[in-house]
């Protein structure tokens, strides 16, 4: 005879979901070179010469930390806007080092905002667009039903245009959360807040239905970024997990991803309450298994 706990179906257990969300500055791209080399390089393009590039660095902090304290979170707290406010940056940088009977020339500021709202001013990390796009077209392998990545990072808003530069389009990342729009930065708690009401919305659109609150908390939301204090212990805070991108190591207290066997997160996150990696392709490969990231 057989039983009745026998006789039950058997039910499948869904597969959780998955939030993964990208710090930009320092973790998706980096300066091609010192900013205020580029800067500089610029400039005598445009014919400003006779100031050093000491001179120019000197200057071009002092005027950031001014028109920091003048119109907070890029201008977006005034009133003044992105542009406008490193339009100001280049100004108060420039200004000093040129004769005082003269004007800035008109190609400077448009030519500095160019460069740095793409890949002429930036590198992506290696392998950066495969890596995303393997994490898209891949979700079976690495455990999870549905996987939304977005951007979380404190920034003005031309991240989208330099991730569009380096040939990322709205497939591969879902959502950009900017400090500039957001009006917090990180470590605070509530841009990831501001992550996961975007989250609610994306859900919404696909699936025309308003998610729970117990919905939303269902998925495992991790985040990667390359600074402890902000990415980590700010994602922390926010009940998320943290990937520490550590390029050269150094971060040694902190369990390496590729001393991990593969797992799923969930485990892995309950032995290790932040784990690093040297790569988003490092990151890729450990999450799908994929050899082109192997070492």
């Amino acid at each position: 005879m057989i039983s009745s706990a026998s006789s039950r179906p058997f039910l499948k257990m869904a597969k959780p979901n998955l939030l993964l969300c990208f710090d930009a500055f320092g973790t998706l791209f980096s300066p091609k070179g010192a900013v205020a080399q580029q800067y500089a390089e610029v400039a005598r393009q445009c014919g400003i010469t006779g100031f050093s590039d000491n001179e120019l660095s000197s200057r071009l902090l002092a005027a950031i930390k001014e028109e920091r304290e003048q119109n907070p979170n890029y201008g977006k707290a005034t009133g003044l806007g992105a542009t406008k406010w490193w339009t100001n940056v280049i100004h108060k940088t420039f200004t000093p080092l040129i004769p005082s009977d003269e004007a800035l020339p008109l190609t400077l500021v448009p030519r500095l905002m160019h460069r740095f709202s793409s890949s002429e001013g930036y590198e992506a990390q290696r392998d950066l667009v495969p890596a995303l796009r393997a994490l898209r077209q891949q979700k079976s392998l690495h455990g999870f039903d549905k996987v939304v990545i977005g951007v979380v990072t404190n920034s003005d808003d031309r991240v989208p245009s330099i991730l569009s530069s380096f040939g990322l389009n709205q497939y591969d990342i879902d959502f950009h959360c900017m400090s500039y729009d957001v009006g917090v930065e990180k470590p605070d708690t509530r841009i990831f807040n501001a992550a996961e009401l975007m989250l609610s919305r994306i859900i919404t659109t696909r699936h025309g239905e308003t998610p729970s609150e117990a919905d939303l908390q269902s998925w495992q939301k991790v985040y990667v970024g390359d600074e402890y204090a902000k990415d980590v212990v700010g994602s922390t805070d926010a009940g998320w997990n943290p990937v520490l991108l550590d390029v050269e190591g150094a971060s040694t207290q902190v369990a390496s991803l590729e001393d991990c066997p593969p797992q799923a997160l969930q485990d892995l996150f309950k032995e290790h309450a932040v784990v690093r990696v040297r790569s988003i392709r490092e990151l890729a490969a450990w999450l799908t298994g994929a050899e082109w990231g192997a070492k």
